[in-house]
């Protein structure tokens, strides 16, 4: 699909326990700003023995789709969209987690990555009261909605000013109901996608999630499967985040 919509695509490869594993990794070169990089990256792997539709086919499908609407423009910033290998267990938040190897090589290479934002499990939503879970920090219930009808844009602390940008250019843009939340990173759930190896290596990092198990009946689940999905509201957040990046990229 990368290649189809124009794309050089890079395989990034490294190796995970005597295999080798590879990152796709594409990019449009900025015009103005081409040394600030703005990274959207999503995994490709699923848990074991699950089909992995909402973790993480729709967060691949939404960058897949991101790409394609970005490969003939011309940003201010410089765009790359990477597809990581292991991000589940057994390699998560290890040194064979995908989005770490690449979030190394960035640093290693002393690139300036302004921002990355993780397209993690995007695709499920609920519209009954109390469907919507605080388990691993339950003052957030003070705050947000209990009806898991939004999409969510989290960070930690550091990563706070583009949770509030991309919230605000989303929320500018789509008629859809989003929140943002940046609080420390040793709450639980907040670091549990690729935004957490950017966090490693001192870039920002934002998760855009439908917060996966604490809504998701079927997170890492044999029945995680398309039919519990809603692709009307999976095309609308879409469209919104291609309103975040445009935002990200062009006005620095």
């Amino acid at each position: 699909r990368l290649k189809a919509a124009g794309y050089e695509v890079e395989r990034e490869a490294f190796e995970a326990r005597g295999r080798t594993v590879a990152n796709l990794v594409v990019e449009r070169c900025g015009t103005t700003n081409p040394d600030e990089i703005v990274i959207i990256g999503a995994h490709y792997d699923s848990a074991e023995e699950t089909p992995g539709a909402n973790d993480n086919g729709t967060g691949v499908a939404a960058t897949l789709a991101l790409a394609r609407a970005f490969a003939a423009r011309e940003p201010a910033r410089t765009l790359r969209f990477v597809l990581f290998a292991n991000e589940e267990m057994p390699w998560f938040q290890t040194d064979a987690m995908g989005s770490l190897v690449h979030a190394r090589r960035c640093r290693r290479n002393d690139e300036q990555v302004a921002v990355m934002l993780s397209l993690e499990t995007i695709g499920y939503y609920d519209d009954e009261p109390d469907s919507q879970s605080f388990a691993s920090f339950p003052p957030l219930r003070l705050l947000y909605p209990d009806t898991g009808n939004f999409i969510a844009f989290i960070g930690n602390v550091e990563s706070g000013p583009f949770v509030r940008r991309a919230v605000g250019a989303f929320r500018e843009t789509t008629r859809f109901p989003a929140y943002g939340c940046a609080i420390p990173d040793v709450v639980e759930g907040v670091g549990w996608s690729d935004h957490w190896a950017f966090w490693q290596e001192g870039y920002p990092g934002v998760m855009v999630t439908d917060t996966a198990v604490f809504r998701y009946p079927y997170y890492h689940d044999p029945e995680d499967t398309p039919d519990k999905l809603d692709f009307t509201r999976i095309a609308r957040v879409v469209a919104g985040l291609e309103h975040v990046v445009t935002h990200l990229v062009d006005d620095p």
